[in-house]
């Protein structure tokens, strides 16, 4: 065999591995709804990887559907990766936690079953949620790796992702982001403002933020190592009028002032502009 056909059967075997390997991998479902009043908090971990979608609503209840992606090599390890990966919830009256559990997070699962092999440990899953819950309820989140939605929520929100591509509306209560890396679009004041305090930091990326034209407020936009500022808010005014703006730096006042708003760009960029529609 010649160095050309052994290298075409090379490319055949390794094209039929890989499809092969795609055949094998597969999602399951897991639900659960229960009764939550307005006013309380719901808390997420996520898995290492996966998407978080949270949508605000009328009803008094939490509904969680958690999409599971496992790359398991056959049926019967699927079924096992599939029987311990997941989420569990902790409820009460005023809080309800939902926790990602897997082979990630054997705390979580308090004991790892019998036989589950130790190589399955590391095989590559994601769970992506989607999860609704009362209109005005405050929301603490952490995630991993994975897009993030958070829309109809009127509430305090506390978020930290380690990489990301999120929209965030933004209502009322105090706001804190963190993002390690990724791209995040912020919309403040969709259905009106009433928020308070807000701090939104992205270590590393883009940072858009869209506020509305009747918002009162105290701006910091700051570019902390390389990138810069596009400021679109032409009525934007320095709070000091020596401080004058700069494309890494903005002190302002929308309006008569107010809340303080914060936003943070280690490396990268930010975009301050006008809310229009959502994105």
């Amino acid at each position: 065999m010649n160095i050309k056909r052994l290298f075409q059967c090379s490319l055949f075997i390794v094209a039929v591995s890989a499809a092969a390997f795609s055949q094998t991998a597969r999602t399951t479902t897991k639900t659960d709804k229960f009764d939550f009043g307005s006013g309380g908090t719901v808390t997420l971990t996520g898995a290492p990887n996966g998407s978080v979608k949270i949508v605000g609503w009328e009803k008094n209840e939490i509904e969680v559907v958690a999409t599971i992606g496992i790359e398991a090599a056959n049926d019967a390890d699927f079924a096992k990766i599939a029987a311990v990966t997941g989420f569990v919830t902790d409820e009460s009256a005023i809080r309800a936690a939902i926790g990602s559990i897997g082979p990630h997070n054997k705390f979580g699962l308090k004991k790892l079953p019998k036989n589950l092999q130790k190589n399955l440990l590391t095989v590559p899953f994601r769970i992506d949620y989607e999860i609704r819950v009362p209109r005005y309820t405050d929301l603490e989140i952490d995630g991993g790796k994975g897009d993030l939605s958070i829309t109809g929520v009127e509430g305090s929100m506390r978020v930290n992702f380690i990489e990301t591509k999120g929209y965030v509306e933004v209502v009322g209560g105090t706001t804190n982001f963190t993002v390690q890396t990724g791209t995040l679009n912020m919309a403040f004041g969709v259905r009106g403002w009433r928020g308070r305090s807000a701090t939104i930091s992205v270590g590393s990326g883009e940072l858009n933020v869209r506020l509305p034209s009747n918002m009162s407020a105290e701006i910091d936009a700051t570019i902390l190592k390389t990138g810069s500022i596009a400021n679109a808010l032409p009525d934007l005014k320095p709070r000091d009028r020596k401080v004058a703006f700069t494309d890494r730096s903005i002190l302002a006042k929308a309006g008569v002032g107010g809340s303080p708003l914060k936003f943070t760009v280690g490396d990268g960029t930010m975009k301050l502009e006008r809310l229009t529609l959502p994105l």
